[in-house]
């Protein structure tokens, strides 16, 4: 993170993001300052609380990429919520509360997959010894102490000699016996809406109380040595020790993005379902401002994780929001609409821009596209053009356009060997200019 100066995190995510340098440039910001933050004395520390960020902007147009890159970046817990799934409590469906469990679960993955990450070589070794073990089972002798030291040098040489043939694989199609522990949990499942988690913690309670039971498996032995290594890894790390650290991750790190937060928005009534939007809201506020959850792992402070939200408010506006909840947003951006000079570049400048995506999947089948620039510059205005006369989903039309335009060359891929297929501005009309005609067709089609 040091080295991740506001200009530095632009400019990667410049590399999948295609313009928006405004909203960029907020979230650089906001991210630098949980670094400057990191730095202060411990009394200034807990007193400055993140900025969050209002992204308004129409659907597909990067909000949730800009948000989900930016914490692959700073390698923080990073989870999407939809702020439409919650209700207010009392009614049927998710609390806003879950998705500060969410957060805490998922942080808790990250840094246990990171201290397995350091031990994985000494599991490696321990599994392998194991293994061993049941390819040759230990001398158990008692004869003499002659006879004893004879044998014993022949059973380690043998060991070694399986040793490195188990390295090279030549062991591979051996089978092994290989007891696997599991829990037996004695209830079924609990079908309802919200009560998943309910279940979960159920099975877990009353996991603890049971004993594992053995169970013995004939495997080969990769499957046998994955099996072991992962049990090795369980009992090498120190599940308090990453409790805890993935707590303070979740709590000093952690980036919630709420999308569609412009559908809890109420427009002034005061009946109807704007009851529980508003109920949400105020759910919603103290998680924002900065309370303490209860998580199955312990009490979770929220004052410090990052709340992004972002929607379309097509129909609503920031300012429809409850006073108090616009005032925990303090950051306003505004992301652009996309057109067709945009898409030109989204189809062909990202990393993981669509063109190089389709060529390379259609690769795997020695099927060779090359996309001519006339060609990229017609998906582009087939594109925009659709986007102006129906519903204007933003990028995400480039994926239609896309889909339908090599839905042939997809179908036939695994029969066309060897085919090397020039996409010109000529073959996207031809497939494409009688959909875009008619209007109806369109609609339903691209």
């Amino acid at each position: 993170m040091d080295n991740l100066t506001p200009r530095k995190i632009v400019e990667e995510l410049d590399k999948y993001i295609v313009g928006q340098n405004k909203a960029k440039k907020a979230v650089a910001i906001a991210m630098r300052n949980r670094w400057r933050r990191q730095r202060l004395s411990p009394e200034l520390k807990d007193e400055v609380l993140p900025k969050n960020i209002i992204m308004i902007g129409p659907t597909g147009v990067g909000k949730t990429e800009i948000a989900r890159r930016l914490s692959r970046l700073a390698n923080a817990p990073f989870i999407k919520v939809e702020a439409s799934k919650f209700t207010e409590v009392g009614y049927v469906g998710r609390d806003v509360e879950s998705m500060v469990r969410d957060l805490t679960e998922l942080s808790i993955s990250m840094v246990k997959s990171e201290h397995i990450e350091k031990i994985q070589e000494k599991a490696k070794t321990l599994a392998e010894e194991h293994v061993l073990d049941l390819l040759l089972p230990p001398l158990r002798t008692q004869r003499g102490a002659a006879v004893e030291e004879e044998e014993r040098e022949k059973h380690k040489e043998t060991r070694e000699r399986l040793r490195a043939q188990l390295r090279e694989g030549k062991l591979d199609n051996r089978y092994v016996d290989i007891d696997v522990k599991e829990k037996v949990v004695p209830f079924g499942v609990v079908s309802n809406v919200g009560l998943e988690e309910i279940e979960i913690n159920l099975k877990e309670m009353l996991g603890n109380f049971l004993p594992e039971k053995s169970k013995r498996k004939k495997v080969k032995v990769p499957e046998a040595l994955a099996i072991m290594v992962q049990e090795e890894a369980n009992k090498l790390i120190d599940i308090e020790k990453i409790t805890k650290e993935a707590i303070e991750r979740a709590e000093q790190s952690g980036i919630v993005f709420i999308d569609e937060i412009d559908k809890i928005a109420s427009r002034g009534q005061a009946h109807g379902p704007d009851v529980s939007r508003e109920g949400v809201q105020r759910d919603l506020l103290p998680i924002v401002e900065g309370t303490t959850i209860s998580t199955k792992h312990g009490q979770v402070r929220t004052e410090h994780i990052l709340f992004i939200a972002s929607g379309a408010f097509h129909m609503s506006k920031p300012s429809d929001l409850i006073p108090e909840l616009q005032g925990r947003f303090p950051i306003r951006v505004e992301l652009d609409h996309l057109g067709k000079k945009e898409f030109i570049r989204i189809l062909t400048e990202p990393h993981n821009a669509l063109i190089k995506q389709y060529t390379a999947l259609l690769l795997t089948e020695d099927v060779t596209l090359d996309f001519t620039g006339d060609s990229i510059d017609e998906i582009a205005g087939i594109a925009a053009h659709v986007n102006e006369k129906t519903e204007n989903i933003g990028a995400r039309r480039l994926h239609t356009v896309l889909e339908k335009l090599l839905e042939d060359i997809s179908f036939e891929a695994p029969e066309k060997k060897n085919l090397k297929l020039v996409i010109d501005k000529k073959y996207v009309k031809d497939k494409l200019s009688e959909i875009v005609k008619d209007e109806d067709l369109s609609r339903y089609i691209l």
